[in-house]
């Protein structure tokens, strides 16, 4: 069982928390790291692209000329695909570009990245985020404080409005709540910190 020191914002060990090693020192292939964030990075894709095909273009459906007699090549309509500003063939559509990932592969990848994490001493844990008012000034203190100067990504249990506007400004920082983590943010900032009750809460999802 590992255990962490719980701090507060002014950087003072309040706490100790033991961690499940089920959870947090998980092995597995590099591969379902991959998977996890492919399969992330698929399900962010808009997938609204569109082009017009012949039915969507705007010209006269009508026959341009008479079939036969004219010496001419025949011809259906203005908005055929062979002519100029005519249809698109086979051109890109709406779609959804989602990738199914099964539930215990997710987990699988999400513990693998917190035991690295947590490896390498880059989770912080707090008490609680305790913000009276929403000002980046005084998260920028709590960060110079807990001597957080990398890339962070700020998790508590449940929506946390001062903390958000405190930090949201921060090109460096992201803040999301418990059931809003991934494996694509957590590989994408170099530092976690967390409060108590969300880590609590992140570990007793992934033990099932």
């Amino acid at each position: 069982m590992a255990e962490v020191d719980v701090k507060n914002l002014k950087n003072e060990v309040v706490d100790k928390l033991t961690l499940d090693d089920a959870v947090f020192d998980y092995t597995a292939s590099e591969t379902l790291v991959w998977e996890a964030v492919r399969a992330y990075l698929a399900g962010q894709r808009k997938g609204t692209h569109a082009t017009k095909n012949r039915a969507l273009v705007s010209g006269a459906g009508r026959k341009l000329w008479r079939q036969k007699g004219t010496g001419r090549a025949r011809v259906g309509s203005l908005r055929s695909p062979l002519w100029r500003k005519g249809g698109t063939v086979f051109g890109p559509q709406p779609r959804d570009y989602a990738q199914a990932l099964p539930k215990k592969k997710r987990r699988g990848a999400m513990k693998m990245v917190l035991s690295d994490k947590l490896r390498n001493q880059k989770i912080t844990v707090i008490d609680e985020f305790v913000m009276d008012t929403p000002r980046t000034k005084d998260f920028l203190a709590v960060l110079k404080t807990l001597d957080l100067d990398s890339k962070v990504l700020v998790v508590d249990e449940k929506e946390n409005r001062n903390l958000y506007l405190s930090s949201r400004n921060l090109p460096s920082v992201k803040t999301v709540t418990s059931s809003g983590l991934n494996v694509y943010d957590l590989l994408n900032h170099e530092h976690l910190l967390i409060s108590k009750q969300a880590l609590l809460s992140i570990q007793e999802v992934l033990q099932k």
